[in-house]
């Protein structure tokens, strides 16, 4: 096993194919372009066995608000397992790799998902407050349904935080969060 860390551009169109491969089995045919777009132009944890990537997560800036803080955070992106080998300790390999990454380049660590768990055992800390997004003219609307899925992981570099504060992040072409 090899677990590779490596930013976009350094990733040749077959490597780029591979990951796409992974994601889309691994999402069973549930990754848009828009989600594949997110994962783009920032840094890769890949897992390989035997030469096939078997496992991927790619950690990207993007600039979050936390009253009254605006942060630079390493959001998660396009984390997934082959199907055959989820539960296997793959998925926390490259979550470790990226926690690096993001603990040295950003100031707080963000993702939105439903396996809070998984996450949690990682440190991982599930976001208490009300979501919303913001808009280029400045304008802001609620993201109730993702209330409950944003998690954060803090950096030597954290702010103090209010995990129950309202949390908000710029739109972008696809899900918002």
């Amino acid at each position: 096993m090899t677990v590779r860390v490596r930013v976009t551009s350094d990733l040749d169109v077959a490597t780029l194919s591979a990951i796409r491969g992974l994601l889309d089995a691994a999402f069973a045919g549930q990754f848009s372009d828009d989600d594949w777009a997110h994962a783009l132009g920032g840094t890769h944890a890949t897992v390989e066995i035997a030469g096939d990537i078997v496992a991927h997560a790619s950690v990207v800036p993007r600039t979050l608000d936390l009253r009254p803080h605006r942060l630079r955070v390493g959001y998660v992106e396009a984390a997934a397992v082959r199907p055959d080998l989820q539960r296997t300790g793959l998925g926390s390999e490259v979550m470790r790799a990226l926690a690096d990454v993001i603990a040295r380049d950003f100031a707080l660590g963000a993702l939105s998902t439903g396996e809070w768990l998984f996450y949690e055992r990682l440190a991982w800390e599930r976001w208490q407050g009300p979501t919303w997004v913001r808009y280029p003219d400045g304008r802001r609307e609620r993201t109730p349904d993702d209330d409950a899925s944003v998690m954060v992981l803090r950096t030597p570099g954290t702010p103090a935080l209010d995990v129950s504060a309202p949390l908000t992040c710029e739109a972008r072409a696809g899900d918002a969060w």
